[in-house]
């Protein structure tokens, strides 16, 4: 009887988290038969989920922190246990009594940046627009076609950079009447929320939501599929709604109605990746590989696993500041898929995911063998 009321405090604990659905598990397993971790080490959803319903949880150890939300459990539970949402659950009572196992540490780093220059690397917030000088890239004004939103990776890291100045380049390539918010953008807050830290997320939606509204933005182009996500599916949660397009719906619609001609020929074999959070999560699959089939020699090969069955590159839920040793990360396996389809580039339309799959070709030694791309690079040589 000793160990009965705390064990049911920390089911409650776990229902106001959020994490309610884990009484409808009824131990079936078949999130354990798609889990991506269980191609690279043993890791039991249904175990965690079990330990959940009893109140039995370690938040101190690393294992509720693996879930990468890629949705493929999600996707084939027959109950609706909500695995993503119950892992947050967890997460939200880990963050609340600041318990990081050392893997995960790496967030407290990206929660300080976060909420003090509102992006993960702690850098200044006056040189969020820096990857625009020179390119004709205005500040957004109301009336303006749509506001293009780069997000964090592309507006700060090395690689993403040139994602930012490819889009920039079609969309004045196009005619298109864009413009940023610079210093006024704020990360989009998916990924932290994802790590349990309702309280920063709102943080930034509600300073993102702002500057929107003061800025009379109405159409919003993103090139990230996190970024997608919580605008599109997220921020309405504080009673807004704005027009979400991601760039790869966007250079659909260009090609279409004739405002981007491609002119030249791309002579290679490519075959494209699937992002969790473009493609599972919100079923945009066709309007990349209809945008790649435009182009004139290219050949597009698909993986074993690709749309709704496409492989988690790892980097969601938070993964992409965890620490993740060089033999568990999915990326070397994903490469590996590539090349075994003959591709000589890998494509893909999500800065977290070019992120991982950079560190797997220099990792593997992959340099020469196969090249990873945006769509908007592959796009920007071909118009």
């Amino acid at each position: 009887m000793d160990t009965e009321a705390p064990i049911k405090e920390v089911i409650e604990e776990i229902k106001e988290s959020g994490g309610d659905a884990v009484k409808f598990c009824y131990q079936c397993g078949k999130c354990d038969t798609v889990c991506p971790w269980n191609k690279v080490r043993t890791f039991s959803m249904r175990k965690l989920i079990r330990e959940a319903t009893f109140g039995l949880t370690e938040i101190e150890h690393e294992e509720i922190w693996r879930c990468t939300t890629c949705g493929k459990c999600a996707q084939i539970c027959p109950r609706d246990v909500q695995q993503i949402q119950n892992m947050v659950a967890l997460r939200r009572m880990a963050t609340g009594y600041g318990v990081f196992p050392a893997a995960i540490k790496p967030v407290r780093a990206a929660s300080a940046g976060l909420t003090s220059d509102g992006n993960p690397f702690g850098e200044e917030r006056t040189k969020r627009a820096e990857w625009a000088k020179g390119h004709s890239v205005q500040t957004f004004e109301e009336g303006m076609e749509i506001l293009y939103f780069p997000g964090c990776y592309p507006s700060y890291d090395a690689r993403l950079k040139k994602v930012a100045v490819a889009t920039a380049k079609i969309l004045n390539k196009a005619g298109v009447e864009f413009g940023i918010l610079g210093a006024g953008e704020n990360c989009c807050g998916e990924s932290i929320r994802k790590t349990g830290n309702e309280e920063l997320f709102k943080q930034l939606a509600r300073e993102n939501i702002k500057t929107f509204i003061d800025n009379g933005v109405k159409r919003i182009l993103v090139s990230s599929p996190h970024c997608y996500h919580t605008f599109r599916n997220e921020y309405p949660e504080f009673n807004v709604h704005f027009e979400i397009v991601h760039i790869s719906q966007y250079l659909f619609e260009l090609i279409n109605e004739g405002r981007l001609q491609i002119s030249k020929e791309y002579a290679k074999k490519i075959t494209y990746h699937d992002p969790c959070y473009l493609g599972r999560h919100n079923g945009i699959y066709d309007e990349p590989r209809e945008v790649l089939k435009k182009i004139p020699g290219l050949e597009l090969i698909e993986m074993p696993e690709s749309r709704e069955n496409s492989f988690c590159c790892g980097m969601g839920g938070g993964r992409i500041w965890a620490e993740t040793p060089m033999f568990e990360r999915f990326a070397n396996l994903r490469l590996e898929q590539a090349i075994g389809v003959g591709a000589e580039e890998l494509v893909t339309a999500c800065p977290y995911c070019i992120t991982n799959f950079e560190d797997s070709r220099v990792v593997l030694n992959y340099d020469d063998v196969i090249q990873v791309k945006d769509i908007t690079e592959i796009l920007q040589e071909v118009i």
